[in-house]
Order: C-alpha cells, then structure tokens, then sequence
C-alpha cells in the first residue's frame, strides 16, 4: 500500500442518478474489542449515505421501523440533505410488515414523508401494492420468519447493482444464516460488486477473511471466543463455495487491491465513504 488515506469527496452531482444501491449493515459484536462505540458505527453510515444521496442514488434497505434503528437513524439523515425524491427504500420481510398495525404503517409513512417509501414483501419476496389489510399477526413459524428473509434478500438484490456492507451480527439471526451473509451470497450469485467495510469487525470482517484471508492480517482471531453458530459456518463455506463457481468475490468493484485492503481495515467515516465512492463514481459513471 502507498500509506495514502483516500480524501474525502463527494462524487459529482447526478453521478448516481438513477443507479440503486443496496445497503447491508447490523450492529457489530467486535466493537468493544476494537475500542469503537455506536456512534462511530452511527458516523459511517452517515457518511456513506451522504455519499450516495447527495450524487443522485437511491439506498434499499431491508430492515425494521422500530424508532431507535437503522432505518429512522437513516430518515434522520436524509433530513440533512435535501432531497425529497424518496431516495431510501425501506424493503420490508412479510413477517416484519405483518406484525404492524394499519395505525403504525400509517405513522411510519408519514415519518418517511418524502425521503423515503415503503417496500412491503409477500411471503416469497414479490413487492405487494401495499401493506395487506386485516387483523396483524403476532408469530409466524421460524421456517416461514426465515422464508420471508431470504425473500426479501432476493427483492433487493434483484433491485439494486452494488451492495455496501458494514458490520454484522454472529449470533440471535432469524434466517437459515446470518443476513449481511446471505445478502452477499445473493449478490455473489448475481456477479455483482460488493464495498465490504471490515473496520467495525463483526459478519462483514468474517465475509473478507473467507474471501480475502490475506486483507483481515491487522485482526488475529479472538482467542477464546464461543463456538460459531453452526449457520454462520455453513454460509461463510456456501460463499466461498460460490465465489470459486462464479469466479466472483465480489472484489471488482473499480478499487484496487489496496484500497479494498484499506476499506477492509478502516474505521474512519471519512475514510471509509470515500473509498465507496471512488469505487461507485468509476464502477457507475454518470
């Protein structure tokens, strides 16, 4: 590497007009390993959507609307910008959706306004005209939870051409396997560019060491850390069972070696956005 840290810029106006983008990030297990906290995390995502929305693109979301989450943090932010063309796209699971009363749908749309929409998901991931009426549903089964995950991983990937992806949970996932995992896998299997961001740790960190051993050396195995769930091992060995069918990882993305190997290491927002979109602004010309 030439020891340079990319400057912070923002891709010119319109660059992204047009261009979808999906977005995969969860809170972190690693962060107090790694001396970080929440609002380091918090500052990243802040930057990276900066970076997207103020260049003309749209963010897809596959999450919740709980008030302190990713999703209203995000709304937040767009507040900051400007824009009022909806640019986020909240995709929500059938069994996310479903457990919401008509009251709280009609709350979170009002509080999305005119940064944001509403994606709601049938059981097998097809977008619906709208949330279904009738009485919300308390549970479903853990197959049909993790059914509707995997659908609403499919939505996304088939809507968007690139994927950003930070941070990661190992442990208390609903689906077959971790979401940030499977979310990759999915955009492995569509040959599609991946920005993984490995500073804050957690499942994206597992992603580049199984794909990239040789760019997570600044970060030694925990010694002592529990037993993987099961799932998670399964799917880091489906990915990499897929990026040698497809001969993709995912790392052709418009950044060099070293500026993967830097985003892979880095905790630095500014730092961070910047190398997404230098890879976006080459990778997705106006």
């Amino acid at each position: 590497m030439n020891g340079e840290t990319p400057r912070t810029e923002l891709l010119p106006a319109d660059a992204l007009k047009g261009k979808r983008l999906g977005i995969s990030v969860s809170d972190s297990p690693d962060l107090d390993r790694l001396g970080l906290t929440e609002t380091h995390f918090r500052m990243t995502l802040g930057e990276l959507a900066r970076t997207v929305v103020i260049a003309g693109g749209d963010l897809y979301y596959g999450g919740h609307l709980q008030p302190e989450g990713i999703t209203a943090f995000l709304i937040d932010e767009l507040h900051r910008y400007g824009r009022r063309d909806r640019p986020l796209k909240v995709c929500l699971a059938w069994t996310v959706h479903r457990r919401m009363s008509a009251e709280q749908i009609a709350e979170q749309n009002e509080f999305l306004g005119l940064f944001g929409e509403i994606h709601f998901l049938a059981p097998d991931g097809k977008r619906l005209d709208g949330p279904v009426e009738g009485a919300q549903q308390e549970d479903f089964p853990a197959e049909e939870r993790a059914a509707a995950l995997t659908g609403l991983r499919e939505y996304m990937t088939g809507n968007t051409s690139a994927r950003i992806v930070v941070g990661g949970k190992r442990a208390g996932f609903e689906g077959k396997m971790p979401g940030i995992v499977e979310e990759v896998l999915l955009s492995l299997e569509r040959r599609q560019p991946v920005y993984l961001s490995g500073g804050f740790g957690g499942v994206t960190l597992d992603i580049i060491r199984t794909l990239r051993p040789e760019f997570t050396e600044w970060l030694p195995q925990e010694a002592g850390a529990p037993e993987a769930d099961p799932r998670l091992t399964e799917g880091l060995g489906r990915l990499n069972q897929v990026a040698v069918e497809k001969g993709w990882d995912g790392f052709t993305n418009s950044l060099s070696d070293d500026e993967n190997r830097l985003l892979a290491a880095s905790y630095r927002p500014s730092e961070i956005s910047a190398l997404v979109g230098r890879g976006l602004g080459k990778l997705l010309p106006e």
